[in-house]
């Protein structure tokens, strides 16, 4: 009965990740599909402790469960609650790095159960003669030999084969997302040597010759073990670490000359790792939920993966090696451009206030000042004066996918006022005023005009065909790209610097005066 009503559990819990899936594809109804999904797999952790049996017994440890969730959970809720908008993709690579420690620690585990299980019935040499005759009777080994190599043959290789690759995929998907996670918090630069390529491809080639290794001796050596005692198991148990070790070793390498406009990308593709890594602990504990939850994030994980090289125009493979946004990027920005020019914001006020339309370009300047409610307001604001206001979104502005949608949801902004890329650009050559806070390389024409731009080709906000750009930033520091941005010096864009938080909100107060 217990067991009928575990799989019922484990079916509402694949449903609800299904719908809660479905849910976070629009802003509006996002933050109920992560309740949906977060109840789903709830009801599966109680169900699992309370109803999981195994040759008829219940789970033990209740102690070291109990208190694992709790501090898990409070740990996870306190983080969740002080964590700053701007700081949330560091947020979204950590959890997701945790996700890819724990596939990598369920791997380590169980291939310590698989090698001592298979190996069970070994007969240790200085045991007494009653426990050696004991185990002799028990094991059988003289009638059972052929049988028992059998079922190694198709037991332990493909056991081992799931258990190899969590292993490896989680390795890299924690060690590449803390590195992802120190170069968004700006405590990791960016870093690259000479043969850096080479060097991964040695590393991944230890990794995947070590895992065939263990592949192919695995049956050999438990059977040894199990049958004259002698310990054969050590030796794999150090190339099964080495494994790991080297895992770890190529995740670091594989995000570190990684920078710029491409950490939309490698987050992306890193959570498909983890979803991976989650999926292989579904199949090796025959787990549904798990299984299912695995395959969605995985399988979203890698859609969301193209869906930002299409949209910078790139291929995975260009962004995994071609450390777009490093060193070589900011060489490239050194072309001699003219001046700029900036714009009071009284006459930013009355701009605004008289136009017909406005379209309000989100970036990263926008999260780092948390200006997304005083944003809303300047909105309402506009819009109490006739003044039709949009926002144009591009897929890969901020430093996570979705964070400009995720800021504005935040401030209530009614997501049909969302436009994505290519609506907004249809839009904009009807636009009287075009208002760009902090964003800077997704409006950059040198990726249309600049061949030698190390973003050309990449789609952007056109945002040059509006009548007039006011431009919001700091102060002319290139964008996370590293390169100059050619808008700023166009004859029709005008420079208001200052804190988005401030600006938009002595926006505000100026417009209120306009008559």
């Amino acid at each position: 009965m217990g067991s009928s009503i575990l799989s019922l559990i484990y079916l509402i819990g694949s449903v609800t990740f299904i719908l809660g899936l479905k849910m976070l594809s629009k802003p509006d109804t996002a933050r109920k599909g992560n309740l949906v999904a977060a109840a789903g797999m709830t009801l599966a952790i109680l169900g699992t402790i309370f109803l999981y049996t195994s040759n008829g017994e219940h789970l033990h440890n209740y102690g070291w469960i109990t208190a694992a969730l709790i501090i898990g959970g409070v740990i996870g809720v306190m983080s969740a609650r002080k964590v700053k908008m701007t700081a949330m993709p560091e947020m979204v690579s950590m959890f997701n790095g945790m996700g890819g420690a724990c596939a990598a620690l369920i791997s380590v585990v169980e291939f310590n159960h698989l090698i001592h299980r298979g190996a069970g019935g070994q007969i240790t040499v200085g045991q007494s003669s009653d426990k050696l005759l004991q185990q002799l009777l028990e094991s059988r080994i003289s009638e059972l030999a052929d049988t028992l190599a059998l079922n190694l043959n198709t037991d332990l290789r493909g056991s081992l084969l799931i258990i190899l690759l969590g292993l490896i995929i989680g390795a890299v998907s924690f060690a590449g997302s803390v590195i992802a996670w120190g170069k968004l918090n700006g405590s990791i630069k960016d870093f690259s040597f000479k043969g850096q390529h080479i060097l991964n491809l040695v590393v991944m080639a230890v990794v995947l010759i070590g895992a065939v290794v263990l592949i192919l001796q695995i049956n050999e050596k438990v059977m040894a073990t199990a049958v004259d005692g002698h310990s054969a198991l050590a030796g794999l148990q150090v190339l099964f670490y080495l494994v790991l070790l080297c895992s770890l070793l190529y995740g670091i390498l594989f995000v570190l000359p990684i920078g710029g406009a491409d950490m939309p990308v490698v987050i992306s593709l890193l959570n498909s790792f983890t979803g991976v890594a989650a999926a292989c602990g579904g199949f090796l504990y025959d787990n549904p939920v798990m299984l299912t939850g695995g395959i969605l994030v995985g399988s979203a994980g890698t859609i969301l993966t193209i869906l930002m090289c299409k949209a910078m125009n790139r291929s995975l493979k260009n962004v995994l090696i071609g450390s777009f946004g490093g060193t070589k990027a900011v060489a490239a920005g050194g072309k001699e451009q003219g001046a700029y020019k900036e714009i009071s914001l009284s006459d930013a006020a009355v701009v605004l206030a008289y136009a017909n339309k406005v379209i309000i370009v989100p970036g990263y300047g926008l999260a780092v000042a948390q200006a997304q409610h005083a944003c809303h307001e300047l909105e309402k604001l506009l819009e109490e004066k006739g003044v039709e206001v949009k926002y144009a979104i591009h897929p890969v502005a901020g430093r996570m996918p979705g964070h400009m949608n995720v800021l504005l949801a935040e401030a209530d902004v009614p997501y049909e006022k969302l436009l994505e890329m290519e609506d907004a650009n249809a839009e904009l050559p009807a636009t009287d005023a075009v208002l760009v806070l902090g964003a800077n390389d997704v409006v950059n024409p040198a990726a249309k005009n600049d061949p030698a731009s190390p973003i050309y080709g990449m789609p952007i906000l056109e945002v040059e065909n509006a009548k007039l750009v006011i431009v919001n930033k700091r102060s002319m520091k290139p964008g996370y790209a590293g390169i100059e941005n050619d808008l700023f010096f166009q004859p029709k864009t005008s420079m208001l610097f200052g804190d988005a938080k401030q600006v938009l909100q002595q926006l505000a107060a100026e417009i209120k005066t306009v008559s």
